[in-house]
């Protein structure tokens, strides 16, 4: 008897391939050997959710109202939650009827924009190295991409005037990503009050992805695209809560900004989903209006993480520039070493696990990014190892 064939259809044979799967079984296979290994390769906050969030989900799931289908766009007063802390934290004023959309975690609003706005053949320009998920909503819309190169001599800011005049023409969204996956960087008022400009000029949508909106290092607080005059008039902000209160499992995330644009992302979702838990909605609205002080204290413990690692760093000769924001860090291979190979020997002859820059786009051969997600002691124990391998200086 024959086997029955079950056909994909088309557009998933166009997905790309998920590089960091790869990573991780890797990583997993050196750890079922017995070794142990040092994982700077991921993205995944290593502290747990603050008590007072965990709490407030538990008292809430013992509410009957949320134990029925939640409102198709979400509870009102986690809207008014995040509208509130953008105002107190970056001044910016948002309607939490029509400005805000919740989603499930940012990662699906970031794939689902591109279905939204983007027709077969059109143009998203999207940063290199960037988040490879901006490739996967891409790809499930069959349009096309055009990298925006982010360099070190231009600060990991894109430079719109080498955007040809074919791309600017056909473009009709563009990513962007301050405090920056993978280079760590961040992006000053004054860049996106150009960005403002330039996607009126070019009617191009920008897309905003705000995830590490909450770390910044050395007094600075991260800058908010939506904060640059005429901002909601060209985009939308992807915010979330994963990386600002440790809740990268809860799956809470937000678009605001654009009226309009939020509109379609309701009206798709209307479709797929019936809105988050509504316990999950309340504990992210106490995460959002209770006191920030857990906000502070994790920021303090990135930054006093980076000092330790980067001290570290310079003891063997491996020279790097300190991150502005995020909990990553983006360092150079060494000579005679593209990101992959590097990436290898540190697995395994250190034991040490870093993401290769390839994964990020070709922007990112020359680097590898690692994470600022492991104790201090820890972190200075993955660079001793790479130190004895005698690879700088």
């Amino acid at each position: 008897m024959s086997k029955f064939s079950i056909p994909s259809a088309d557009v998933m044979k166009q997905l790309p391939t998920q590089f960091f799967a790869t990573l991780v079984q890797n990583v997993n296979r050196e750890i079922a050997a017995g070794h142990d290994v040092i994982n700077l390769g991921q993205g995944n906050p290593d502290t747990p959710t603050p008590l007072h969030i965990v709490k407030a989900l538990q008292e809430s799931a013992d509410n009957p109202l949320y134990h029925k289908y939640s409102p198709f766009r979400g509870y009102g007063f986690l809207k008014e939650a995040v509208a509130q802390r953008y105002q107190e934290d970056y001044g910016v004023t948002l309607d939490p009827e029509t400005e805000v959309a919740i989603l499930f975690g940012g990662k699906t609003g970031l794939v689902q924009l591109p279905q939204i706005l983007l027709n077969p053949g059109d143009v998203c320009l999207v940063p290199d190295p960037g988040y490879p998920d901006y490739w996967s909503g891409v790809a499930l819309a069959k349009a096309e991409m055009s990298f925006l190169p982010l360099k070190g001599e231009n600060r990991f800011l894109p430079d719109y005037e080498a955007i040809s005049e074919g791309d600017r023409r056909r473009a009709k969204l563009m990513f962007l990503n301050y405090p920056n996956n993978p280079t760590s960087a961040t992006a000053p008022l004054s860049f996106y009050e150009e960005t403002v400009e330039f996607a009126k000029r070019n009617g191009i949508v920008v897309a905003s992805d705000f995830a590490y909106g909450a770390i910044g290092f050395d007094g600075e607080r991260p800058v908010s695209f939506l904060q640059a005059e005429g901002a909601k008039d060209v985009g939308i902000e992807f915010y979330t809560l994963s990386k600002t209160y440790n809740m990268a499992g809860w799956r809470v995330g937000f678009a605001l900004g654009n009226a309009e644009i939020i509109s379609m992302i309701n009206l798709l979702q209307d479709h797929i989903y019936v809105s988050l838990f509504g316990g999950i909605q309340a504990a992210a609205a106490t995460a959002l209006t209770s006191s920030q002080d857990c906000v502070g204290e994790l920021v303090a413990r990135y930054e006093s993480r980076r000092n330790a690692f980067y001290d570290a760093l310079e003891q063997i000769g491996w020279k790097a520039m300190r991150p502005s924001g995020s909990f990553f860090s983006w360092l150079p291979v060494p000579q005679g070493y593209t990101s992959a190979s590097f990436a290898d020997l540190l697995l395994r002859e250190a034991k040490v696990a870093v993401a290769p820059g390839i994964g990020f786009g070709n922007g990112g051969e020359g680097y590898v990014r690692a994470g600022l997600l492991s104790s201090e002691a820890r972190l200075t124990e993955a660079v001793e190892r790479i130190g004895k391998l005698s690879l700088f200086g």
